[in-house]
């Protein structure tokens, strides 16, 4: 799930309010996800991942500033976790509430 949305993530890490509408963007598919979601494992394979695909140009600088990235994602999303069903639900009724003529 993480990975759909990782391109985009990464592209705009530089646009703080661009990756936090990544973010939610992310948090709202994570919200239809029936398993567990643990942020923390994807960091761990994220940066084994990276480390195996550029081997020789790796070093400590890439690590710090790749965690940077991932633990600022991670404190972004699990500030949005359980928000999406608590919108939705109060959108529902907002639009249950609404008259034909408010519709329209």
């Amino acid at each position: 799930v993480i990975l759909d949305q990782f391109d985009d993530i990464v592209v705009n890490v530089a646009n703080s309010y661009r990756l936090q509408e990544e973010c939610d963007v992310c948090s709202l598919v994570l919200a239809k996800y029936k398993g567990t979601i643990n942020l923390g494992e994807f960091k761990a394979v994220m940066l084994a991942s990276l480390r195996s695909l550029v081997p020789k140009d790796w070093d400590g600088d890439h690590e710090v500033a790749w965690s940077w990235l991932w633990e600022n994602v991670e404190r972004m999303l699990k500030n949005l976790m359980g928000k999406p069903q608590v919108q939705e639900k109060a959108l529902e009724r907002l639009i249950m509430s609404l008259t034909e003529d408010a519709v329209n």
